[in-house]
């Protein structure tokens, strides 16, 4: 299972050779050097640790610089580790785009746009109230509850509140293209996030 970190560009048609038309996301993924590596044995699990997005030095912390430092990389902006990836790379060197290949599927995970404070129509499907007859009750949600017993809300009922912001995984894409001298990543179909976004791509199987 190969995996790399990427910042997704946003999104475009491309034209196919058989006149296809494709919907896809630039993701611009790596070079990611490798900054650690996790072994069951040591830390109770296996794992490999990537750095993206060079930045400059006085944007990171001292300690985040010495890791990196003892690593033999540069100042890099984020640190992510993948387990159950087979990343056949030694510390300090770097994955690429070329560990992907066109038709090859993949799952990107990212942080989805945030929408803010929305109410039970948006946020969760329900449904609308009567529209007619003088109804007031047009959006709201409607009951939550019994009556006199139990008194009280349960715990788990879907209300309203802030809506987004999370981790979301979008499996089953496909990569359609893979341009390692610009290093990006073109995927069919939309990724979690917004645009400069970070995510995380492995393939998916």
């Amino acid at each position: 299972m190969a995996a790399i970190l990427a910042k997704k560009l946003g999104m475009t048609q491309l034209f196919l050779e058989d006149g296809t038309v494709e919907r896809v996301t630039v993701l611009e993924a790596g070079p990611c050097p490798v900054t650690g590596r996790r072994t069951a044995e040591r830390d109770g699990y296996d794992a490999v640790q990537l750095a993206f997005g060079a930045t400059k030095e006085k944007h990171l912390t001292k300690p985040e610089l010495g890791h990196l430092k003892k690593a033999g990389v540069g100042p890099h902006r984020h640190l992510v580790e993948f387990r159950d990836v087979d990343i056949d790379v030694e510390v300090g060197q770097s994955v690429t785009v070329e560990s992907f290949e066109p038709g090859q599927k993949i799952r990107v995970a990212g942080t989805s746009k945030g929408k803010g404070f929305q109410g039970t129509v948006k946020r969760h499907g329900f449904a609308r109230g009567p529209v007619t007859h003088g109804s007031h009750n047009t959006r709201a949600p409607g009951s939550i509850g019994a009556a006199a017993w139990p008194a009280r809300v349960f715990k788990g009922i879907r209300g309203p509140g802030h809506m987004g912001s999370e981790r979301v995984t979008q499996r089953g894409l496909t990569v359609v293209r893979v341009d390692s001298d610009d290093n990006l990543l073109i995927v069919r179909g939309s990724v979690p996030g917004a645009k400069n976004g970070l995510v995380e791509v492995r393939t998916d199987g």
